[in-house]
């Protein structure tokens, strides 16, 4: 292993200046307008420097440099904020560099994975930060051949005069441009005009994942550190009663056996020795709570959608007397399981607990919060912690808790050591945090034109908080309407998993949407796109989602897959709104050996702009393949609060030759980019199910599909 290279303002700036000289241009990323810039002389820097709050740096031999500051954990964000500034700066792309920032609160904001939202955030600074730095070297180039600017274009990292065809380099105008004073307002480029965002452009860390060069967690290695792991309660609701740990400590290799809370970490000199020494411990647990089983589940969930009483999270107009004189109604329940987030890279974390200050390093999506808890565990000043960031191996929310970067500081104090805590796949599968389970009861109201007249829902979750989404689509389209939540308390731990409750909630909802229109004899596409029409010309209340996107993406899925032409093959709808982005889906199943098959799946996707056409195609590929996969076949069942199932051999995931031809279209908006990283996810359950309901004539409520009795005796 080699060390990851921790990088510094200073060094940063040495490496923009490697010839002597050069601007640096600081950028906000702390809103979505972005402050003025100022100028900042920095002895660094031979022409000065210009800084606010994280860099874009041009040297004086042709090389664009920025710090990105937020985790990458394969959302793409490290290739698409670099493209952003490259496009508004006209930058040769060859020649650009980026660096990943560490967590700062002084110079960052939002330094999170989270949510989508990452270049909805950051769009409109980083466009004017590269605007910015363009009309500076323009104006270094006019003043040199004492011309106006607008008599200057830029182009591929060059300024050049149009009537003489004279041309000067970036690099051969950066220190000069560090003495122009700073733009308060500059022109940015209209959409038409931009040359590489929209483009298929390479991962910028491509290489170094193809040749192995250490880049994320796993791969941090600091001389004299310790290796730990840690031993867990195997069941959800209980606590240590007794350790005997002599066995462990005999082992070689093995420094020390430390517990801790309701943790006993295995502490030497590598991994293999302390994964062998853990086997050996004795540990009695005694009971701290309820063992909870899956079937104890099924029984809550029973429970609580027969309780007269709940959390009334919407309601519109009068919806018994909707449902008094309905000519139809449709009912339904639809029950999804707990899931693990299942990242390629297990939880790990370095950290070094020192009089002075604390040392962090890892793959978090939430840096500053990580910190803060360490803080306040550690009972220390925040400024006193430094946080390396690495590149993440997967996340899918899993990230977002600090749970384990926790446990490496709290091991490091007590051992007075630097340590990396490492978690085994069993330690990741086992450990929690799940994905909630939960159990919707759905019932439609239908006049006698098939006209939903009245709409409920009632969301029974497992420590699922909320578990709806009130004001989703088909909110505003219903004018009398109904939605409660109501949770049950566990011991099991749960957290965010990609698109956190619409990733099963969508899938409820769209498939139980096509219940009613056959109910109602309307294709299901038409019985949407007329639920729409009723939401625009008369909303039942608020319409917090926009109704032209969720139409364009339906008519442009229902027009690339031929909705209802094809012969042959059965067709399944889905569109779903989440994360500011709209995604309608078709898949297509066929039946083969009399069984279903999930032949192809036809995305179309309205993010606006999409910013690198490649990372956005496999995005939508790749959460199109996450919902199926996890739809079909994944499951975490419980029995007296031990998972039952701990590694890959017995938790199901997709496997390669299971995924269909993806076929991905996107809106040609124009309008400024929302989230991509999650919002194809929670349209392809219902897509599928629907689609499996018209080759078979059987309807999936429950997931995982093939578990479910309909297609095992198909």
């Amino acid at each position: 292993m080699s060390t990851l290279p921790k990088p510094s303002r200073r060094d940063f700036m040495k490496l923009a200046a490697t010839a002597g000289g050069g601007l640096m241009l600081g950028f906000s990323w702390t809103s979505t307008s972005a402050s003025a810039m100022k100028v900042v002389k920095d002895s660094s820097l031979a022409g000065g420097s210009i800084e606010f709050n994280s860099f874009l740096s041009l040297s004086p031999d042709g090389i664009v440099t920025i710090f990105s500051p937020n985790p990458e954990l394969g959302q793409n964000i490290k290739t698409s904020f670099p493209m952003i500034v490259a496009e508004e700066l006209d930058a040769d792309w060859t020649k650009v560099k980026v660096v990943q920032a560490p967590l700062d609160t002084k110079k960052f904001d939002r330094q999170v994975t989270g949510g989508s939202g990452a270049v909805p955030h950051s769009w409109e600074r980083l466009r004017k930060a590269g605007a910015t730095a363009r009309q500076m070297l323009m104006e270094a180039a006019a003043k040199k051949w004492k011309v106006s600017t607008s008599t200057l274009i830029t182009e591929n990292g060059m300024v050049v005069h149009q009537a003489t065809g004279r041309k000067l380099s970036y690099g051969e105008l950066a220190t000069e441009a560090a003495k122009v004073p700073v733009p308060t307002d500059v022109k940015l480029k209209d959409v038409k005009d931009f040359k590489l965002i929209g483009k298929v452009v390479r991962n910028v860390d491509n290489k170094e994942m193809i040749t192995g060069k250490p880049l994320y967690g796993m791969d941090f290695y600091k001389e004299g550190m310790l290796f730990a792991m840690i031993q867990r309660p195997e069941a959800f609701g209980t606590k240590i009663k007794s350790v005997d740990a002599a066995a462990a400590k005999a082992m070689p290799g093995i420094v020390d056996v430390v517990t801790f809370k309701n943790n006993v970490a295995v502490v030497g000199k590598s991994t293999w020795q302390v994964n062998k020494a853990r086997k050996v411990l004795k540990i009695q647990y005694e009971k701290d709570g309820d063992l909870e089983s899956s079937s104890d589940h099924d029984r809550i969930f029973k429970t609580l959608l027969a309780k007269p009483e709940a959390t009334v999270r919407r309601k519109e107009g009068d919806v018994d007397a909707a449902f008094k004189k309905a000519a139809k109604v449709v009912k339904s329940e639809y029950q999804c399981p707990f899931l693990s987030h299942s990242p390629m890279e297990p939880m790990n974390f370095f950290a070094h607990v020192r009089p002075d200050g604390v040392e962090l390093a890892g793959p978090t999506q939430t840096p500053e919060m990580a910190r803060g808890m360490v803080a306040k565990m550690l009972n220390i000043d925040p400024e006193k912690i430094t946080l390396e960031l690495t590149r993440l191996g997967g996340g899918f929310g899993r990230r977002l808790s600090a749970d384990y970067v926790l446990e490496a500081a709290e091991l490091s104090s007590i051992i007075k050591a630097p340590v990396k805590v490492i978690w085994t796949r069993e330690d990741d599968m086992t450990g929690g945090t799940y994905r909630p389970a939960v159990r919707y009861r759905f019932e439609a109201a239908l006049d006698t034109q098939g006209n939903m007249i009245g709409y409920k829902l009632r969301g029974a979750g497992i420590n699922a908080g909320n578990p709806t989404r009130e004001d989703n689509f088909p909110s505003g389209a219903v004018d009398n309407l109904l939605i409660e939540s109501i949770e049950h308390k566990s011991t099991i731990t749960t957290g965010p998993w990609r698109a956190p409750i619409t990733n099963f909630l969508a899938f409820a909802e769209q498939a139980f949407l096509d219940e009613v229109a056959e109910a109602a004899k309307k294709d299901p596409v038409q019985f949407r796109l007329a639920l729409l029409d009723k939401a625009k010309k008369s909303p039942a209340g608020p319409v917090r989602y926009d109704i032209d996107r969720m139409r364009g993406v339906i008519e442009l899925a229902a027009e690339k897959s031929g909705w209802g032409k094809k012969k042959g093959v059965a067709q399944g709808f889905s569109v779903y709104f989440s994360h500011r982005s709209y995604v309608a889906q078709v898949a297509e199943v066929k039946l083969k050996n009399n069984k279903p098959v999930v032949d192809k799946i036809y995305a179309a996707a309205d993010c606006g702009i999409v910013i690198n056409l490649s990372g956005a195609y496999q995005q939508v590929r790749g959460g199109v393949v996450d919902g199926l996969g996890h739809a079909m076949y994944s499951n975490m069942t419980f029995k007296d609060g031990v998972p039952e199932q701990k590694n890959f051999n017995s938790y199901r995931l997709i496997r390669m030759k299971e995924v269909p031809e993806i076929d991905v279209h996107f809106v040609n908006n124009g309008i400024d980019p929302t989230g991509l990283g999650e919002p194809a996810l929670p349209p392809t359950g219902g897509a599928v199910a629907n689609a499996i309901f018209k080759a078979t004539g059987k309807r999936l409520r429950n997931q995982p599909f093939m578990e479910q009795a309909e297609l095992k005796n198909a």
